[in-house]
């Protein structure tokens, strides 16, 4: 379980979130929803450990283990995946070996060797309909912001994440694309047990990745909490009547 406990964050003695208290399981999703400036990536950072956000006041846990003081690197290695809701490009970071070496770190169990290792990726590039030649770049360099935000999956496929936080994953994407990754991102979820906590500020994402709870956070604080029917609600009368 992945678990939020009442905590206030805050960005250079700003604050931005008010005592956010949520829970989130194994093998569930939750969509965390808003208008723009509400603290829903705010969130997903201070999730993360990103040093920017300051925890001011709460705890985080991460399957029973508090995470708060962790770096961002101590809570990957535990399992926490962050989807970047902007990907960026590292011309000169070579796709196939940094996922060899992501993949080298989280799995050793059964660890493929390097053959089998490309094979399968390759596979998944093609189930994610990543274009030939792609994984021969750097990362993310001279991709689209789709073919950015697949290969966020394709790294999450590699790292075997416990629980998965989509920063706004479907901003920017063609119908196409969105139906690919939220159905590979189902499968996880089904599969694998995977938690994911989806922000979002639409519901056609949500069409695909069926969501267990949903969210609602504005200025900073949860405003409401209930099931897909909030979801509805919300494309009939918009945020403004989330009172």
């Amino acid at each position: 379980m992945l678990q939020i406990k009442k905590i206030s964050v805050s960005v250079e003695g700003k604050p931005i979130l008010a005592d956010i208290g949520l829970e989130l399981n194994a093998g569930e999703v939750m969509a965390l929803m808003g208008p723009n400036g509400s603290g829903k990536s705010s969130l997903a950072y201070a999730l993360a450990g990103h040093p920017k956000y300051a925890v001011d006041k709460g705890k985080m846990f991460f399957d029973k283990k508090e995470i708060t003081e962790l770096t961002p690197n101590e809570r990957a290695m535990m399992g926490l995946f962050l989807a970047n809701q902007a990907p960026v490009a590292i011309p000169g970071l070579g796709i196939k070996s940094f996922l060899w070496q992501i993949y080298k770190k989280f799995e050793n169990e059964k660890r493929m060797d390097l053959v089998k290792f490309r094979n399968w990726l390759d596979d998944e590039a093609e189930k994610l309909q990543l274009k030939n030649g792609l994984l021969e770049r750097g990362l993310n360099d001279g991709f689209s912001g789709g073919e950015r935000k697949k290969m966020e999956v394709l790294q999450m496929l590699v790292s075997k994440p416990k629980y998965i936080i989509l920063d706004e994953i479907d901003s920017g994407l063609d119908v196409d694309a969105l139906k690919i990754i939220a159905l590979r991102v189902k499968k996880m979820v089904k599969e694998d047990k995977v938690g994911v906590l989806i922000i979002t500020h639409y519901s056609r994402i949500l069409n695909y990745l069926k969501a267990d709870k949903v969210v609602i956070i504005e200025k900073g604080k949860v405003k409401e909490m209930g099931g897909m029917e909030l979801v509805k609600k919300i494309e009939d009368k918009g945020f403004e009547e989330k009172k």
